[in-house]
């Protein structure tokens, strides 16, 4: 990198970090803040600017105010005050929003529930909400009937969007009641540490826990992404990420919204239509996560994927494969990487646009992010390493180690927890660096480079060892991704009797005709030894999370059985160099051992 481009990346990171300490520090004072002042102070100061967009559907921030007073009306009639919480289950629509900006105006906490939940999986997040409601889109209903019978206690269902047998309507309620604002004494009591949403996570690792959201998160939240994408009043968001995840529901419509400018709703990602709707509404910025940015980088060309008017795209989980490429053909002017977790006080920005690292801690700011520390990590055990002294190690320049962030009472640094508290010692480090202090852990593996760059490693359980080498899932999925043909791939280590760690294993969606033999030789060509997946799984799709992550716990309880997948696999022969099919006599030799490895 020369000199006078890291002197303006410098610049630019420099400039972000004022900005945030201008426009954060009022939030962090001000304990009466809510989710609500943030629609609210826009209805007041420009009540006639487009706040939102859905399909034909257009809203003033007057509108917007007006339909979330209603939905504050219904609540308030239906009992309901500061402290309860009320079950949402709907697809993306503005009545999500509504209903979201009515609960918060009264203190309402809301459960966001994903809508890709069925049975006991979506039972079991709304009894550990403790729901008194459930607010139902009618498109849920199939889903809500397999869940019903195991909800604890049985809940009122209020149904919006169509007529449902056994649920009330909704929408016959709300036009009867009046937009006028309720008093200051409908949240009298509510403070920004009060929690507004319960946001689940995915799940990926077991049934999803509800993590808990406050008013001053929201507020926070919003102001951060909006900042650091400099978010202006003519800016309009594209939002068609699920609105039950907080990239979704928080950090996308939240850089519109503290700055005064437009959300661009879609009831889902489509990515044949991403690129029309983006055209069609002008849109200027847009949030991504995952695989998002892959799949919109596999799809045939479209007339309108570079007849746009976005200047930024910010989000997680960006592979460094397919950065350049999608900013290329897209014709991107800003990439924005960042790292955070719903639940977590580890947020970290790659304000400068840096490819492929998650975030950035400059010499200059080192005091900022003083509480994120890097620390070594023993694999096996799965463990923060501590030295003699019984306290933990940070990493040196390049090492790679757990993020963890410091909890302190300062706003912002906190650890807001989940529903369930059991849930939150497992999140807990303590005793890190001196007697009694607690961190945050992440549960994600990084590296910090050059020039102060962090780089995501992998998820801690995801990471695995073989050959007395520690193997981590992304750099290996990196590899692989880039050979023709291969759209996804999913690494992840399997256990084979007699063999000490776990073997590597790559389950592979990719285009017909795929050359095994080809790919067998960039292989060998891009990893060590020890990191080449000795197996191989051919998908027909790959399953995701909501948020376009890659399901992998039930990839690796499966295995590599013939006898139990019909898909195809393939073993890495090391006598023939190459790999070949795995039938069930190849899998018996190699379970018996009698092939050695």
């Amino acid at each position: 990198m020369g000199v006078f481009t890291q002197i303006r990346r410098d610049f630019v990171f420099f400039k972000a970090i004022i900005r945030f300490a201008r426009r954060l520090r009022p939030l962090a004072d001000d304990s009466s803040i809510t989710a609500a002042d943030l629609v609210e102070g826009w209805a007041d100061k420009t009540p006639d600017k487009e706040a939102l967009v859905f399909e034909d559907r257009s809203y003033t921030y007057a509108d917007y105010n007006a339909e979330g007073n209603r939905w504050a009306h219904w609540a308030r009639a239906r009992g309901l005050a500061k402290g309860d919480v009320v079950a949402l289950l709907m697809e993306n629509r503005p009545e999500y929003l509504f209903a979201s900006l009515g609960f918060a105006k009264i203190g309402v906490t809301v459960a966001l529930i994903n809508t890709n939940l069925t049975a006991h999986a979506l039972a079991h997040s709304i009894n550990i909400a403790g729901a008194k409601l459930l607010v139902l889109g009618a498109e849920m209903a199939a889903h809500y009937e397999s869940a019903k019978d195991l909800l604890d206690p049985p809940l009122t269902v209020w149904a919006e969007g169509g007529v449902l047998s056994g649920a009330e309507n909704v929408n016959a309620a709300l036009p009867g009641l009046p937009v006028a604002p309720l008093g200051r004494e409908a949240r009298e009591g509510l403070t920004g540490e009060d929690v507004c949403f319960f946001i689940y996570t995915s799940g990926t690792t077991g049934l999803p826990k509800a993590a808990r959201f406050s008013h001053l998160r929201m507020q926070s939240g919003s102001a951060l992404f909006s900042l650091a994408a400099d978010a202006k009043a003519s800016d309009r968001v594209y939002v068609c990420l699920p609105l039950y995840h907080s990239a979704g529901g928080v950090a996308a419509p939240g850089i519109a919204l503290f700055a005064g400018g437009t959300i661009v709703l879609a009831r889902k990602f489509s990515a044949t239509s991403f690129w029309e709707d983006c055209a069609r509404h002008s849109v200027t910025v847009f949030q991504y996560i995952g695989e998002l940015c892959r799949y919109l980088l596999n799809t045939d060309p479209h007339p309108d994927e570079q007849a746009h008017n976005i200047r930024i795209c910010m989000g997680n989980g960006l592979r460094p494969e397919v950065w350049g490429p999608f900013q290329a053909r897209f014709n991107i002017p800003h990439i924005l990487e960042f790292y955070g977790a719903t639940e977590g006080n580890v947020m970290l920005f790659n304000l400068d646009g840096f490819p492929g690292a998650v975030g950035r801690i400059p010499w200059f700011a080192k005091k900022v992010y003083e509480r994120i520390k890097f620390v070594k990590f023993d694999i096996e055990d799965e463990a923060p390493m501590r030295g003699a002294d019984g306290f933990c190690m940070e990493c040196g320049p390049g090492e790679v180690g757990e993020a963890i962030g410091r909890i302190t009472d300062e706003p912002g640094e906190g650890f807001e927890g989940y529903g369930d508290r059991k849930a939150d010692e497992k999140k807990i480090l303590t005793d890190v660096f001196a007697p009694g202090d607690r961190y945050f852990r992440t549960g994600d593996l990084m590296r910090m480079g050059e020039k102060g760059y962090v780089y995501f490693i992998d998820r801690i359980g995801d990471t695995f060892r073989w050959k007395g080498e520690n193997v981590a899932t992304s750099e290996v999925a990196e590899a692989l991704s880039i050979f023709e043909g291969i759209t996804e791939a999913n690494v992840y280590g399997v256990h084979v009797p007699g063999a000490a760690g776990r073997a590597g294993m790559a389950a592979l969606v990719a285009s017909p005709g795929l050359d095994i033999d080809a790919l067998g030789a960039h292989i060998k060509a891009e990893l060590a030894t020890y990191a080449r997946p000795l197996f191989l799984r051919l998908l027909p799709e790959m399953e995701i999370t909501g948020t376009f992550k890659h399901r992998k716990v039930d990839l690796k309880k499966e295995g590599f059985d013939p006898t139990a997948i019909s898909d195809p696999m393939y073993f890495f022969d090391d006598i023939a160099g190459a790999y070949v099919p795995l039938d069930a006599e190849l899998y018996e030799k190699i379970s018996s051992g009698s092939l050695k490895l």
